[in-house]
């Protein structure tokens, strides 16, 4: 079955195979959850076994092909028109709907980044959502629940999607090929998403990050014209600037290990780092340093400037 594709989101499986059982599938929901979490693996999943000729979501019949592929011509897909959803998309979205399915047995729609819904569109939205033509199904994706409109919110079923584990993210990166060693740095950085993990795992964006780490904690950032140049390159969206947040963090936790004599790392080729600031740094540093990177990625998720969030953040890190 297609579900099966899907890793670290049983319960969120669970509930949607349960739901297609009983026969009591809504007609909205709104999947919320990292980026590369699996929701929109899993909302196309759900649709195949909404569609599949064999009722179960095989996988492998014609049309869970096509839905998979995003190819399907009863499966709408509706991205923001560069920052935001637009009136006219979800006005071309209600005809669409208001047709007869050329295929299958209704017609299905998934929303990314339902947070950029505006006022006026996620407005034109609500009446569909609460009675959708032909019996839809809509599914809207989002990273960041609390920024959707609430009467969108209010009229659908919401999923939270888990950030997926180091464990379960470099697991299945080993059975892609990737070596162990580059398999938990990626699994480390990751913030929980196997998109970021498996990017971050076939591009040279690794010995950047290291770089990174090392420059930070080795003292040797003299000059704030350089730490701005990191903070430049670390921020250049917001998916890097979540991503090195998650690079520090996983670095304070080889700190905090090695501290209590734990020989257990993620960054091994850092040890030399790691041993260092053990014994330079207290474990109370250490915890504020945490503190201060939650409190830089509240500030990210709030839309605050990736690059102005990390300039502050650095200057605390490199001069503490």
């Amino acid at each position: 079955m297609v579900f099966s594709e899907i890793i670290g989101q049983d319960t969120c499986i669970s509930f949607l195979r349960r739901a297609l059982t009983s026969g009591k599938l809504g007609h909205a929901y709104l999947f919320e959850g990292v980026e590369g979490c699996g929701k929109q693996l899993t909302a196309q999943a759900l649709i195949a076994a909404t569609f599949c000729v064999h009722h179960t979501g095989c996988g492998t019949c014609p049309v869970c092909r096509k839905v998979m592929s995003g190819q399907h011509p009863d499966l709408h897909i509706i991205e923001p028109d560069g920052t935001a959803i637009k009136i006219a998309q979800i006005r071309e979205l209600q005809q669409e709907l208001s047709l007869r399915p050329y295929e299958a047995p209704r017609k299905a729609c998934i929303i990314t980044a339902a947070e950029r819904l505006n006022q006026a569109s996620g407005n034109a939205l609500l009446k569909t959502l609460e009675e959708p033509a032909g019996n839809a199904i809509l599914i809207l994706l989002t990273t960041n629940a609390e920024a959707v409109l609430p009467t969108i919110r209010s009229r659908c079923q919401r999923l939270r999607f888990s950030s997926l584990s180091e464990e379960a993210i470099s697991r299945f990166l080993v059975s892609e090929g990737v070596s162990l060693e580059l398999a938990r740095l990626a699994a480390a950085q990751a913030g929980g998403s196997l998109a970021r993990a498996q990017e971050l795992a076939v591009t040279d964006s690794m010995p950047a990050q290291q770089e990174l780490a090392e420059q930070l904690f080795s003292g040797s950032l003299g000059a704030i014209k350089s730490l701005f140049s990191m903070a430049e390159r670390q921020g250049a969206d917001r998916d890097t600037a979540l991503g090195t947040l998650t690079l520090l963090e996983g670095l304070l936790r080889d700190i905090l290990f090695a501290q209590q004599g734990l020989e257990q790392r993620i960054f091994c080729e850092l040890s030399p780092l790691i041993e260092r600031e053990a014994r330079r740094r207290s474990a109370s540093s250490l915890l504020d340093i945490f503190t201060q990177i939650n409190a830089t990625r509240q500030a990210i998720q709030r839309n605050v400037s990736p690059q102005l969030a990390l300039e502050a953040l650095f200057m605390k890190l490199a001069y503490s």
